[in-house]
Protein backbone atom coordinates (compact mmCIF):
# COMPACT_ATOMS: atom_id res chain seq x y z
CA UNK A 1 0.00 0.00 0.00
CA UNK A 2 1.09 3.63 -0.75
CA UNK A 3 1.45 6.47 2.36
CA UNK A 4 -0.34 9.25 1.36
CA UNK A 5 1.25 12.25 2.51
CA UNK A 6 -0.35 14.33 5.44
CA UNK A 7 0.95 17.79 4.18
CA UNK A 8 1.32 17.58 0.75
CA UNK A 9 2.26 20.57 -1.26
CA UNK A 10 0.11 23.35 -1.90
CA UNK A 11 -0.39 23.59 -5.75
CA UNK A 12 0.92 27.12 -6.81
CA UNK A 13 -2.30 29.68 -7.52
CA UNK A 14 -1.72 31.48 -10.88
CA UNK A 15 -1.32 34.88 -10.27
CA UNK A 16 -4.42 36.80 -11.00
CA UNK A 17 -4.73 38.71 -14.26
CA UNK A 18 -4.66 42.34 -13.85
CA UNK A 19 -7.42 44.22 -15.30
CA UNK A 20 -7.00 48.17 -17.04
CA UNK A 21 -9.25 50.33 -15.19
CA UNK A 22 -8.28 52.98 -18.09
CA UNK A 23 -6.45 51.78 -21.27
CA UNK A 24 -4.72 53.55 -23.20
CA UNK A 25 -6.78 54.73 -25.59
CA UNK A 26 -8.67 56.52 -22.14
CA UNK A 27 -5.17 58.03 -21.35
CA UNK A 28 -4.56 59.16 -24.32
CA UNK A 29 -7.95 61.26 -24.54
CA UNK A 30 -7.76 62.27 -21.40
CA UNK A 31 -3.97 64.00 -22.11
CA UNK A 32 -4.92 64.92 -25.56
CA UNK A 33 -7.74 66.96 -23.78
CA UNK A 34 -5.77 68.39 -21.15
CA UNK A 35 -3.12 69.54 -23.33
CA UNK A 36 -5.09 70.94 -25.82
CA UNK A 37 -7.14 72.85 -23.33
CA UNK A 38 -3.72 74.33 -21.83
CA UNK A 39 -2.94 75.44 -25.16
CA UNK A 40 -6.12 77.08 -25.89
CA UNK A 41 -5.76 78.70 -22.63
CA UNK A 42 -2.22 80.06 -23.64
CA UNK A 43 -3.94 81.55 -26.91
CA UNK A 44 -7.07 83.22 -24.87
CA UNK A 45 -5.35 85.06 -21.74
CA UNK A 46 -3.18 87.23 -24.32
CA UNK A 47 -5.95 87.16 -26.77
CA UNK A 48 -8.23 88.92 -23.87
CA UNK A 49 -5.79 91.17 -23.27
CA UNK A 50 -5.15 92.02 -26.61
CA UNK A 51 -8.65 92.77 -27.07
CA UNK A 52 -9.08 94.99 -24.41
CA UNK A 53 -5.86 97.02 -25.50
CA UNK A 54 -7.27 97.75 -28.94
CA UNK A 55 -10.37 98.56 -27.74
CA UNK A 56 -8.70 101.32 -25.48
CA UNK A 57 -6.58 102.39 -28.43
CA UNK A 58 -9.87 102.82 -30.59
CA UNK A 59 -11.27 105.02 -28.11
CA UNK A 60 -8.21 107.00 -27.34
CA UNK A 61 -7.86 107.82 -31.26
CA UNK A 62 -11.13 109.05 -31.26
CA UNK A 63 -10.39 111.42 -28.43
CA UNK A 64 -7.33 112.68 -30.38
CA UNK A 65 -9.49 113.50 -33.26
CA UNK A 66 -12.00 115.12 -31.16
CA UNK A 67 -9.35 116.98 -29.19
CA UNK A 68 -7.96 118.43 -31.92
CA UNK A 69 -11.37 119.32 -32.90
CA UNK A 70 -11.94 121.04 -29.72
CA UNK A 71 -8.84 122.56 -29.23
CA UNK A 72 -8.73 124.30 -32.95
CA UNK A 73 -12.16 125.70 -32.01
CA UNK A 74 -12.08 129.44 -29.93
CA UNK A 75 -13.01 128.88 -26.41
CA UNK A 76 -16.59 129.07 -25.26
CA UNK A 77 -18.08 128.56 -29.05
CA UNK A 78 -18.88 125.07 -28.35
CA UNK A 79 -22.11 124.21 -28.02
CA UNK A 80 -23.01 122.06 -24.53
CA UNK A 81 -25.46 119.83 -27.62
CA UNK A 82 -22.25 119.70 -29.68
CA UNK A 83 -19.97 118.83 -27.13
CA UNK A 84 -22.00 116.14 -25.89
CA UNK A 85 -22.80 114.67 -28.87
CA UNK A 86 -18.34 114.76 -29.75
CA UNK A 87 -18.19 112.66 -25.68
CA UNK A 88 -21.01 110.01 -27.56
CA UNK A 89 -18.95 109.58 -30.04
CA UNK A 90 -16.08 109.08 -28.37
CA UNK A 91 -17.81 106.79 -25.75
CA UNK A 92 -16.31 108.79 -22.72
CA UNK A 93 -17.48 111.59 -20.19
CA UNK A 94 -14.43 113.84 -20.19
CA UNK A 95 -11.90 114.47 -22.47
CA UNK A 96 -8.75 115.96 -20.55
CA UNK A 97 -5.19 117.90 -22.31
CA UNK A 98 -2.37 118.53 -20.38
CA UNK A 99 0.28 120.99 -21.78
CA UNK A 100 3.03 122.80 -20.49
CA UNK A 101 1.69 122.35 -16.96
CA UNK A 102 -1.34 123.24 -17.91
CA UNK A 103 -4.68 121.14 -17.64
CA UNK A 104 -7.59 121.78 -20.50
CA UNK A 105 -10.74 120.70 -19.92
CA UNK A 106 -11.85 120.14 -23.34
CA UNK A 107 -15.45 118.32 -22.79
CA UNK A 108 -17.06 117.16 -19.86
CA UNK A 109 -20.71 115.40 -19.20
CA UNK A 110 -23.09 117.13 -17.18
CA UNK A 111 -21.92 115.53 -14.04
CA UNK A 112 -17.71 115.08 -13.25
CA UNK A 113 -17.91 111.12 -12.31
CA UNK A 114 -16.26 109.38 -9.60
CA UNK A 115 -12.87 107.55 -10.62
CA UNK A 116 -12.91 103.88 -9.70
CA UNK A 117 -9.71 102.74 -11.91
CA UNK A 118 -6.27 103.82 -13.45
CA UNK A 119 -5.13 103.02 -16.36
CA UNK A 120 -2.22 104.64 -17.79
CA UNK A 121 -1.45 103.25 -21.79
CA UNK A 122 2.06 104.31 -21.99
CA UNK A 123 3.86 102.06 -19.88
CA UNK A 124 1.70 98.73 -19.22
CA UNK A 125 3.53 95.83 -18.76
CA UNK A 126 2.11 92.73 -20.61
CA UNK A 127 1.54 91.17 -17.33
CA UNK A 128 -0.33 93.98 -16.04
CA UNK A 129 -2.53 93.86 -19.44
CA UNK A 130 -3.47 90.13 -19.08
CA UNK A 131 -4.31 91.54 -15.43
CA UNK A 132 -6.80 93.98 -15.83
CA UNK A 133 -8.40 92.16 -18.74
CA UNK A 134 -9.43 89.87 -16.48
CA UNK A 135 -10.43 92.29 -14.25
CA UNK A 136 -12.38 93.87 -16.17
CA UNK A 137 -13.98 90.78 -17.52
CA UNK A 138 -15.27 89.89 -14.09
CA UNK A 139 -16.19 92.85 -12.87
CA UNK A 140 -19.84 92.94 -11.68
CA UNK A 141 -20.71 96.66 -11.60
CA UNK A 142 -20.40 99.67 -13.64
CA UNK A 143 -16.95 101.31 -13.13
CA UNK A 144 -15.65 104.34 -14.11
CA UNK A 145 -12.62 104.17 -15.80
CA UNK A 146 -9.71 106.67 -15.99
CA UNK A 147 -7.10 106.01 -19.18
CA UNK A 148 -3.96 108.25 -20.09
CA UNK A 149 -2.63 108.08 -23.35
CA UNK A 150 -0.24 110.28 -25.56
CA UNK A 151 -1.46 113.60 -26.48
CA UNK A 152 -1.98 114.93 -30.09
CA UNK A 153 0.29 118.13 -31.04
CA UNK A 154 2.58 117.64 -28.67
CA UNK A 155 0.74 117.08 -25.67
CA UNK A 156 1.93 115.97 -22.42
CA UNK A 157 -0.66 113.84 -21.68
CA UNK A 158 -4.90 112.96 -23.30
CA UNK A 159 -6.77 111.82 -20.41
CA UNK A 160 -10.51 110.50 -21.02
CA UNK A 161 -12.80 109.01 -18.65
CA UNK A 162 -15.08 106.42 -19.99
CA UNK A 163 -18.05 103.36 -18.65
CA UNK A 164 -16.49 100.42 -18.58
CA UNK A 165 -19.83 98.54 -18.96
CA UNK A 166 -19.33 98.76 -23.17
CA UNK A 167 -15.86 97.40 -22.85
CA UNK A 168 -17.26 94.72 -20.53
CA UNK A 169 -19.66 93.91 -22.79
CA UNK A 170 -17.23 94.06 -25.92
CA UNK A 171 -15.22 92.15 -24.13
CA UNK A 172 -17.88 89.15 -23.15
CA UNK A 173 -19.03 88.52 -26.57
CA UNK A 174 -15.40 88.29 -28.02
CA UNK A 175 -14.72 85.70 -25.01
CA UNK A 176 -17.81 83.71 -26.41
CA UNK A 177 -16.36 84.08 -29.72
CA UNK A 178 -12.92 83.20 -28.84
CA UNK A 179 -14.00 80.17 -26.84
CA UNK A 180 -15.97 78.80 -29.76
CA UNK A 181 -13.61 79.32 -32.26
CA UNK A 182 -11.09 77.76 -30.00
CA UNK A 183 -13.85 74.93 -28.58
CA UNK A 184 -13.86 73.76 -32.64
CA UNK A 185 -10.13 73.79 -33.32
CA UNK A 186 -9.26 72.19 -30.12
CA UNK A 187 -12.11 69.13 -30.93
CA UNK A 188 -11.02 69.04 -34.63
CA UNK A 189 -7.44 68.94 -33.20
CA UNK A 190 -7.76 66.66 -30.52
CA UNK A 191 -9.70 64.15 -32.81
CA UNK A 192 -6.78 64.37 -35.60
CA UNK A 193 -4.21 63.85 -32.78
CA UNK A 194 -6.30 60.89 -30.96
CA UNK A 195 -6.91 58.87 -33.90
CA UNK A 196 -3.54 59.63 -35.58
CA UNK A 197 -1.74 58.65 -31.74
CA UNK A 198 -4.13 55.96 -31.32
CA UNK A 199 -3.73 54.29 -34.92
CA UNK A 200 0.17 54.14 -34.74
CA UNK A 201 0.82 53.43 -31.20
CA UNK A 202 -2.11 52.15 -29.13
CA UNK A 203 -3.41 49.63 -31.76
CA UNK A 204 -0.18 48.56 -32.50
CA UNK A 205 0.41 48.45 -28.51
CA UNK A 206 -2.83 46.80 -27.72
CA UNK A 207 -1.84 43.98 -30.15
CA UNK A 208 1.30 43.31 -29.16
CA UNK A 209 -0.50 43.30 -25.25
CA UNK A 210 -3.27 41.00 -26.70
CA UNK A 211 -1.06 38.48 -28.38
CA UNK A 212 1.14 38.48 -25.03
CA UNK A 213 -1.74 37.61 -22.93
CA UNK A 214 -2.81 34.46 -25.65
CA UNK A 215 0.39 33.22 -25.68
CA UNK A 216 0.61 33.05 -21.83
CA UNK A 217 -2.62 31.27 -21.90
CA UNK A 218 -1.14 28.24 -24.21
CA UNK A 219 2.39 28.95 -24.90
CA UNK A 220 2.97 25.61 -26.77
CA UNK A 221 0.10 26.36 -29.12
CA UNK A 222 2.46 27.88 -32.26
CA UNK A 223 -0.64 29.63 -33.27
CA UNK A 224 -0.95 31.92 -30.65
CA UNK A 225 2.64 33.48 -31.98
CA UNK A 226 2.47 37.25 -33.12
CA UNK A 227 3.21 37.79 -36.83
CA UNK A 228 4.97 40.77 -37.30
CA UNK A 229 2.97 43.39 -39.01
CA UNK A 230 6.46 44.34 -41.22
CA UNK A 231 6.88 47.56 -39.86
CA UNK A 232 10.10 49.42 -39.74
CA UNK A 233 9.98 51.72 -36.21
CA UNK A 234 10.69 50.70 -32.31
CA UNK A 235 6.68 48.63 -32.59
CA UNK A 236 8.03 46.81 -35.87
CA UNK A 237 11.20 45.31 -33.79
CA UNK A 238 9.25 44.99 -30.48
CA UNK A 239 6.89 42.64 -32.79
CA UNK A 240 10.02 40.71 -34.21
CA UNK A 241 11.52 40.54 -30.80
CA UNK A 242 8.62 39.23 -29.23
CA UNK A 243 7.74 36.62 -32.22
CA UNK A 244 11.04 35.17 -32.14
CA UNK A 245 10.87 35.09 -28.21
CA UNK A 246 7.62 33.50 -28.02
CA UNK A 247 9.13 30.37 -30.93
CA UNK A 248 11.86 29.73 -28.73
CA UNK A 249 9.74 29.40 -26.03
CA UNK A 250 7.37 27.18 -27.51
CA UNK A 251 9.77 25.25 -28.89
CA UNK A 252 11.59 24.86 -25.95
CA UNK A 253 8.17 23.85 -23.80
CA UNK A 254 7.42 21.70 -26.70
CA UNK A 255 10.83 20.02 -25.98
CA UNK A 256 10.49 19.64 -22.36
CA UNK A 257 7.04 18.13 -22.84
CA UNK A 258 8.46 15.21 -25.47
CA UNK A 259 11.32 15.04 -22.97
CA UNK A 260 9.23 14.54 -20.00
CA UNK A 261 7.13 12.11 -22.49
CA UNK A 262 10.44 10.38 -23.09
CA UNK A 263 11.30 10.15 -19.41
CA UNK A 264 8.16 8.38 -18.59
CA UNK A 265 8.73 5.72 -21.77
CA UNK A 266 12.44 5.44 -20.87
CA UNK A 267 11.57 4.83 -17.00
CA UNK A 268 9.24 1.74 -17.76
CA UNK A 269 11.80 0.40 -20.40
CA UNK A 270 14.58 0.65 -17.62
CA UNK A 271 12.67 -1.33 -15.08
CA UNK A 272 12.39 -4.37 -17.65
CA UNK A 273 15.80 -3.88 -19.10
CA UNK A 274 17.23 -3.78 -15.84
CA UNK A 275 15.90 -7.12 -14.64
CA UNK A 276 17.45 -8.65 -18.23
CA UNK A 277 20.37 -7.69 -17.51
CA UNK A 278 21.00 -8.88 -14.09
CA UNK A 279 19.56 -12.46 -15.36
CA UNK A 280 22.43 -12.22 -18.35
CA UNK A 281 24.57 -11.45 -15.57
CA UNK A 282 23.81 -14.45 -13.49
CA UNK A 283 24.44 -16.49 -16.55
CA UNK A 284 27.38 -15.13 -17.61
CA UNK A 285 29.39 -15.53 -14.27
CA UNK A 286 29.01 -19.63 -15.69
CA UNK A 287 31.19 -18.62 -18.39
CA UNK A 288 34.39 -17.95 -15.66
CA UNK A 289 34.37 -21.66 -14.77
CA UNK A 290 34.73 -22.42 -18.84
CA UNK A 291 38.38 -23.58 -19.03
CA UNK A 292 38.42 -22.51 -22.97
CA UNK A 293 41.41 -20.09 -23.32
CA UNK A 294 39.01 -17.88 -25.81
CA UNK A 295 36.60 -17.69 -23.40
CA UNK A 296 38.50 -16.83 -19.87
CA UNK A 297 39.86 -14.03 -22.65
CA UNK A 298 36.68 -12.56 -23.46
CA UNK A 299 34.74 -13.70 -20.18
CA UNK A 300 36.07 -10.86 -17.86
CA UNK A 301 35.66 -8.03 -20.84
CA UNK A 302 32.11 -9.00 -21.22
CA UNK A 303 30.96 -9.43 -17.48
CA UNK A 304 32.68 -5.38 -16.88
CA UNK A 305 30.76 -4.43 -20.29
CA UNK A 306 27.27 -6.06 -18.38
CA UNK A 307 28.19 -4.48 -15.44
CA UNK A 308 28.87 -1.00 -16.95
CA UNK A 309 25.23 -1.28 -18.44
CA UNK A 310 23.30 -2.48 -15.73
CA UNK A 311 24.93 0.36 -13.87
CA UNK A 312 24.05 2.79 -17.02
CA UNK A 313 20.40 1.47 -16.61
CA UNK A 314 20.23 2.54 -13.06
CA UNK A 315 21.58 5.97 -13.97
CA UNK A 316 19.33 6.28 -16.99
CA UNK A 317 17.25 9.03 -16.37
CA UNK A 318 20.17 11.02 -14.69
CA UNK A 319 20.17 13.64 -17.45
CA UNK A 320 17.75 16.05 -16.91
CA UNK A 321 15.80 14.56 -13.90
CA UNK A 322 19.29 15.12 -11.43
CA UNK A 323 22.87 15.63 -11.66
CA UNK A 324 24.96 13.06 -12.62
CA UNK A 325 27.07 11.24 -9.65
CA UNK A 326 29.59 12.50 -8.54
CA UNK A 327 32.84 11.30 -9.35
CA UNK A 328 34.53 8.73 -7.56
CA UNK A 329 38.34 9.20 -8.33
CA UNK A 330 41.56 7.49 -8.47
CA UNK A 331 44.64 7.08 -10.43
CA UNK A 332 43.28 5.79 -13.61
CA UNK A 333 45.88 3.69 -16.32
CA UNK A 334 45.04 5.98 -19.69
CA UNK A 335 46.54 3.84 -21.61
CA UNK A 336 44.46 0.85 -20.47
CA UNK A 337 41.08 2.88 -20.63
CA UNK A 338 41.61 3.67 -23.83
CA UNK A 339 42.55 0.46 -24.78
CA UNK A 340 39.18 -0.51 -23.20
CA UNK A 341 37.48 2.04 -25.27
CA UNK A 342 38.54 0.68 -29.14
CA UNK A 343 37.64 -2.96 -27.83
CA UNK A 344 33.80 -1.77 -27.17
CA UNK A 345 34.03 -0.47 -30.49
CA UNK A 346 35.15 -3.41 -32.37
CA UNK A 347 37.83 -1.61 -33.63
CA UNK A 348 40.65 -3.94 -35.01
CA UNK A 349 43.75 -3.86 -36.70
CA UNK A 350 41.95 -5.06 -39.67
CA UNK A 351 39.11 -2.81 -39.84
CA UNK A 352 38.23 -0.38 -42.06
CA UNK A 353 38.32 2.72 -40.15
CA UNK A 354 41.95 2.81 -38.11
CA UNK A 355 42.26 3.66 -34.71
CA UNK A 356 45.75 5.53 -33.98
CA UNK A 357 46.67 6.22 -30.43
CA UNK A 358 49.41 8.53 -29.15
CA UNK A 359 49.83 8.32 -25.82
CA UNK A 360 52.82 9.04 -22.89
CA UNK A 361 53.72 6.14 -21.68
CA UNK A 362 53.47 5.42 -18.41
CA UNK A 363 50.19 7.88 -17.73
CA UNK A 364 48.43 8.00 -14.91
CA UNK A 365 45.30 10.69 -14.16
CA UNK A 366 43.25 11.48 -11.04
CA UNK A 367 39.74 10.26 -12.64
CA UNK A 368 36.58 8.43 -12.23
CA UNK A 369 37.37 5.48 -14.79
CA UNK A 370 34.24 4.58 -15.36
CA UNK A 371 32.82 8.85 -16.09
CA UNK A 372 35.96 9.09 -18.09
CA UNK A 373 35.21 5.68 -20.06
CA UNK A 374 31.62 6.99 -21.15
CA UNK A 375 33.23 10.25 -22.00
CA UNK A 376 35.78 8.36 -24.61
CA UNK A 377 33.46 6.27 -25.51
CA UNK A 378 30.52 9.19 -26.29
CA UNK A 379 33.30 11.14 -28.96
CA UNK A 380 34.72 8.24 -30.59
CA UNK A 381 31.29 6.60 -31.10
CA UNK A 382 30.76 9.97 -32.72
CA UNK A 383 33.79 9.62 -34.97
CA UNK A 384 33.17 6.07 -35.84
CA UNK A 385 29.52 6.76 -36.50
CA UNK A 386 30.33 9.78 -38.53
CA UNK A 387 33.92 7.79 -40.66
CA UNK A 388 31.21 5.28 -41.55
CA UNK A 389 28.65 6.93 -43.12
CA UNK A 390 30.83 7.71 -46.39
CA UNK A 391 31.53 4.05 -46.80
CA UNK A 392 33.20 2.61 -47.87
CA UNK A 393 35.91 3.17 -45.68
CA UNK A 394 39.21 3.24 -46.67
CA UNK A 395 42.11 2.95 -43.46
CA UNK A 396 44.28 5.76 -45.42
CA UNK A 397 42.07 7.99 -45.26
CA UNK A 398 39.34 7.05 -42.31
CA UNK A 399 41.04 7.34 -38.91
CA UNK A 400 40.54 8.03 -34.97
CA UNK A 401 43.23 9.89 -33.62
CA UNK A 402 43.49 9.58 -29.51
CA UNK A 403 46.48 11.17 -28.19
CA UNK A 404 47.12 12.18 -23.99
CA UNK A 405 49.35 13.90 -22.39
CA UNK A 406 50.23 15.74 -18.89
CA UNK A 407 51.07 19.23 -18.57
CA UNK A 408 51.67 19.79 -15.05
CA UNK A 409 48.62 18.99 -13.19
CA UNK A 410 46.51 18.77 -15.91
CA UNK A 411 46.17 15.67 -18.14
CA UNK A 412 44.80 16.42 -21.70
CA UNK A 413 43.41 13.66 -24.04
CA UNK A 414 42.72 14.92 -27.71
CA UNK A 415 39.78 12.49 -29.48
CA UNK A 416 39.66 13.48 -33.26
CA UNK A 417 38.65 12.19 -36.73
CA UNK A 418 39.19 12.86 -40.20
CA UNK A 419 35.68 12.77 -40.39
CA UNK A 420 33.16 15.84 -42.62
CA UNK A 421 33.76 17.86 -39.05
CA UNK A 422 30.81 19.62 -37.33
CA UNK A 423 28.79 22.00 -39.43
CA UNK A 424 28.97 25.70 -38.22
CA UNK A 425 25.52 25.76 -37.61
CA UNK A 426 25.88 23.19 -34.89
CA UNK A 427 28.45 24.70 -32.97
CA UNK A 428 27.15 27.19 -31.15
CA UNK A 429 24.62 24.55 -29.38
CA UNK A 430 27.41 21.83 -29.35
CA UNK A 431 26.83 20.84 -25.99
CA UNK A 432 22.93 21.34 -26.01
CA UNK A 433 20.82 18.26 -25.42
CA UNK A 434 19.19 17.02 -28.03
CA UNK A 435 20.28 19.52 -30.57
CA UNK A 436 23.95 18.51 -31.34
CA UNK A 437 23.48 15.54 -33.46
CA UNK A 438 23.72 15.75 -36.57
CA UNK A 439 23.39 11.87 -37.51
CA UNK A 440 19.94 10.97 -38.25
CA UNK A 441 18.58 9.20 -35.66
CA UNK A 442 20.68 10.80 -33.10
CA UNK A 443 19.59 11.39 -30.00
CA UNK A 444 22.10 14.80 -29.40
CA UNK A 445 22.96 13.66 -25.99
CA UNK A 446 26.39 12.38 -26.66
CA UNK A 447 27.99 15.53 -26.22
CA UNK A 448 25.85 17.08 -23.44
CA UNK A 449 26.76 13.76 -20.84
CA UNK A 450 30.33 14.08 -22.08
CA UNK A 451 30.52 17.70 -21.22
CA UNK A 452 28.70 17.36 -17.83
CA UNK A 453 31.13 14.41 -16.53
CA UNK A 454 34.17 16.81 -17.62
CA UNK A 455 32.67 19.48 -15.69
CA UNK A 456 31.99 17.49 -12.88
CA UNK A 457 35.99 16.65 -12.75
CA UNK A 458 36.50 21.06 -12.71
CA UNK A 459 38.29 20.50 -16.17
CA UNK A 460 36.63 21.23 -19.64
CA UNK A 461 35.78 20.07 -23.04
CA UNK A 462 36.01 22.22 -26.09
CA UNK A 463 35.99 21.68 -29.85
CA UNK A 464 39.38 22.59 -31.56
CA UNK A 465 38.93 24.94 -34.73
CA UNK A 466 41.20 24.87 -37.72
CA UNK A 467 41.21 20.94 -37.46
CA UNK A 468 40.36 18.38 -40.49
CA UNK A 469 37.33 16.68 -39.05
CA UNK A 470 36.30 17.36 -36.03
CA UNK A 471 38.86 17.23 -32.81
CA UNK A 472 37.78 17.42 -29.20
CA UNK A 473 40.66 18.09 -26.52
CA UNK A 474 39.67 17.20 -22.69
CA UNK A 475 41.45 18.93 -20.13
CA UNK A 476 41.21 17.70 -16.21
CA UNK A 477 42.92 19.02 -13.40
CA UNK A 478 44.40 16.40 -10.77
CA UNK A 479 42.42 16.91 -7.24
CA UNK A 480 44.95 18.56 -4.99
CA UNK A 481 47.32 16.27 -2.53
CA UNK A 482 45.06 16.96 0.40
CA UNK A 483 42.17 15.69 -1.16
CA UNK A 484 43.54 12.64 -2.32
CA UNK A 485 43.78 11.67 0.77
CA UNK A 486 41.00 11.66 2.04
CA UNK A 487 39.33 8.93 0.37
CA UNK A 488 42.55 6.61 1.55
CA UNK A 489 42.20 8.05 5.33
CA UNK A 490 38.35 6.69 4.85
CA UNK A 491 39.18 3.48 3.75
CA UNK A 492 41.88 3.15 6.23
Amino acid sequence: MFRQDSDPTPEPRPAPRRRARLGLSGKLLILTIVFVTLAELAIFVPSMANFRLSWLSDRIAAARTAALVLEAAPESTVPPELARQILDSVGAQLVVVKREDTRRLLAMSDMPPAIDQHFDMRNTPFWRAVFDAFETLLAGRNRMLRVVAEAPRDGDFLEIVLNERPLHQAMLKFAATIFLISFLISAVAGLLIYLSLNTLFVRPMRRLTERMAAFREDPEDASRIIVPSGRNDEVGIAEDALAELQRGLSQTLAQKTHLAALGLAVSKINHDLRNLLASVQLISDRLADVPDPTVQRVAPKLLAALDRAITYCEQTLSYGRAQEPLPERRDVDVAALIEEVRDTLGLQLDSPVRWIASLERPLTMDADPDQLFRVLLNLTRNAKEALEGRAPNDPARDQIRISARRRGSVVEIEVSDTGPGIPAARREQLFSAFRASARRGGTGLGLPIADELVRAHGGDIRLVDGTIGATFLISIPDRPAELRQRPLRARA
